[in-house]
């Protein structure tokens, strides 16, 4: 089977970058993979891609060797399996706020006995290899996202669901969980002080821990606070971005 370059990384002890699809669409997904992000996050839950885009998606990121990631709309059994049996290799589960679920969202990931994914991959065979069946269990990384107050509360039992590998920071949400206003890039120290807590717990029962970054100067920082992947930025944030920056340079040359 096609190796998880991301499990690779971490057993290295480094950091993996993540980029981020906002835009269902498969010449930005493509473009997007190319830039060297060693994993690239097709996003179900707030982006604008549905299941019927997922597939020519995950086909454009296949090109590169970047890692096929695909964040849920919620934490469906169904919408798992159909998103791996595509192809992904690497699952999101946003709003995770029990053990119970944790384990929910691992056993829709797991064929049995582990869990109870259903048998048909359809594309993920061609993608992953002709024994991907035998060995998708121990590839594909799972991800439960941490950012309620429910969450926060059962975090260490969260964190010791078994075959979890990593827990995931949705920033904005945490920071209602908080009593903050939502943004990315929080820097409040409650923010930073609820991250590390994540992150150590995480730590202490041996899984990973993402931090979802709006831009490199609050993404280094997190590398260097310990966080093992990082989100840097979205297709729709460069695009934004860029094109300000474009007629802003204009405005001002021709002021």
């Amino acid at each position: 089977m096609r190796p998880n370059k991301i499990k690779q990384m971490w057993r290295d002890g480094k950091c993996a970058t993540l980029g981020w699809l906002s835009i269902a669409h498969g010449i930005t997904a493509e473009v997007m993979a190319r830039q060297g992000f060693d994993a690239l996050c097709i996003d179900m839950q707030h982006g604008t891609a549905e299941m019927k885009d997922v597939l020519p998606m995950l086909q454009a990121i296949s090109q590169t060797d970047t890692v096929p990631v695909v964040r849920v709309a919620w934490n469906d059994p169904a919408a798992i399996m159909k998103a791996l049996d595509l192809g992904a290799y690497g699952i999101i589960v946003p709003l995770v706020n029990t053990a119970a679920e944790a384990a929910q969202a691992v056993a829709a990931c797991r064929y049995p006995p582990v869990g109870f994914r259903s048998n048909g991959p359809v594309r993920a065979v061609h993608y992953g290899g002709g024994d991907y069946v035998a060995n998708a269990n121990d590839e594909i990384v799972i991800m439960a996202m941490i950012e309620t107050k429910e969450g926060l509360a059962n975090l260490d039992a969260i964190c010791a669901t078994p075959g979890l590998d990593a827990v995931y920071i949705g920033p904005a949400d945490l920071s209602f969980a908080l009593g903050l206003a939502p943004r990315g890039d929080n820097p409040d120290p409650l923010h930073i002080a609820t991250c590390d807590k994540i992150r150590e717990t995480a730590h202490k029962h041996g899984i990973k821990c993402v931090m979802h970054c709006a831009a490199a100067p609050f993404a280094a920082g997190a590398v260097k606070r310990g966080f093992d992947m990082v989100m840097l930025t979205s297709d729709l944030s460069c695009m934004v971005a860029g094109v300000r920056a474009q007629l802003d340079e204009l405005k001002a040359k021709t002021a």
